[in-house]
């Protein structure tokens, strides 16, 4: 299951900076011919694409064969009320806030839990052969805020979301799947839900520092192993989110100085960069959806996110989807090869036995 990506590759060097997601089941034959032409980096999977493991298997090799090489597929498979891959035939898995609970009542406890309970979740995907998942959620909930956040944080205490989310990052990585730490640079102050407005925060800068930017800082810090950037192995997805301290007319994903000054240097982030759905309503202001896309790899973003829409608006989607960078590539392919050096062990992987032990350290209302 291994990408195999050699930075000198074709398919690389022609994918386009932009990830699709698809309609239904499976391709139609006008989705096909487009994704086979315009060569997207890759596609992220939701519910409308899921219904057995036979059939996901099937679409994730389709998607693949259009564009000619195994390149990233990607899903929001969180857990509680995120879960794209569910009961019959998968199993669900508790919400963040469960093991932020289980933490306080005993730290050991509860990173063993949540390590166990990514790994359950990794090695669903990977059977599946989908390699990206988009979780941990970083964000930093604070008092009165919208609740489209809420039992998804890793709590409200600042160092429990670092220590849990650093787990679930790294346990992605050595379970074979790569994992995407969202909402950077923290959406948890936002009193409004992106999907249908743009959440606007007035918080000085001094304050996000201390708290919401702090949880993405600390899982960029320097790896004790070998002194590497942690976040050479993470991807990352931005908030569509407007912070008023460092830019009163954009929001992060279409922002030159919170890209590249406030997630890229102060927060230290090195990784694969993709940007919020650029369907949702909190970017409605900021033109049309060529125009959006184009506007997010204009200020540094890696790749953007275009989850739904009508073949004319796929297309007008691509229009503003230049080829990736060579950065991009880099970044990606930093990514890949910590990611895939796990291939092999997955396959070894007693999931009957993780999952036994995870249910015995859970509550017993949330085990599936």
């Amino acid at each position: 299951m291994s990408l195999q990506i050699d930075i000198n590759a074709a398919p690389l060097h022609q994918s386009r900076a932009i990830i699709y997601g698809c309609r239904g089941l499976s391709l139609e034959a006008d989705e096909r011919a487009f994704y086979h032409t315009t060569k997207p980096l890759g596609f992220i999977l939701f519910a409308r694409n899921i219904d057995t493991p036979e059939q996901v298997k099937a679409l994730v090799q389709e998607l693949r064969g259009t564009v000619g090489w195994n390149c990233p597929i990607l899903i929001d498979q969180e857990g509680g009320k995120v879960e794209r891959l569910k009961p019959p035939h998968w199993r669900s898995h508790a919400p963040a806030e469960t093991f932020a609970k289980l933490f306080q009542e005993d730290p050991e406890k509860g990173l063993k839990a949540v390590t166990l309970n990514t790994l359950s979740i990794s090695h669903m995907l990977w059977s599946l052969g989908i390699t990206v998942n988009c979780a941990p959620v970083l964000d930093l909930p604070v008092e009165g805020a919208h609740d489209i956040i809420g039992n998804r944080a890793y709590g409200h205490d600042l160092e429990i979301i670092i220590a849990l989310g650093r787990a679930v990052a790294d346990t992605h990585i050595a379970s074979a799947v790569t994992p995407v730490i969202k909402h950077i640079p923290g959406h948890g102050r936002a009193m409004s839900d992106s999907h249908e407005d743009l959440p606007k925060v007035d918080t000085d800068l001094d304050t996000l520092n201390k708290t919401d930017f702090e949880t993405f800082r600390r899982l960029c810090t320097r790896s004790p192993l070998d002194g590497s950037a942690r976040s050479n192995g993470y991807w990352g997805m931005t908030a569509h989110v407007l912070y008023t301290a460092i830019d009163k007319e954009k929001p992060a994903t279409l922002s030159k100085e919170i890209i590249q000054q406030t997630i890229r240097k102060d927060i230290g982030f090195d990784g694969f960069l993709v940007g919020d759905d650029v369907f949702m309503k909190a970017l409605a202001p900021y033109g049309d959806l060529r125009q959006r896309v184009a506007g997010s790899l204009d200020v540094g973003i890696d790749a953007a996110l275009f989850c739904h829409g009508t073949l004319g608006e796929i297309e007008m989607g691509a229009m503003g989807a230049s080829l990736l960078r060579q950065n991009s590539i880099n970044r990606l392919i930093r990514a890949e090869t910590l990611r895939s050096k796990h291939d092999e062990k997955m396959k070894t992987i007693n999931i009957e036995k993780v999952r036994a032990d995870l249910d015995a350290l859970l509550p017993s209302k949330n085990v599936a």
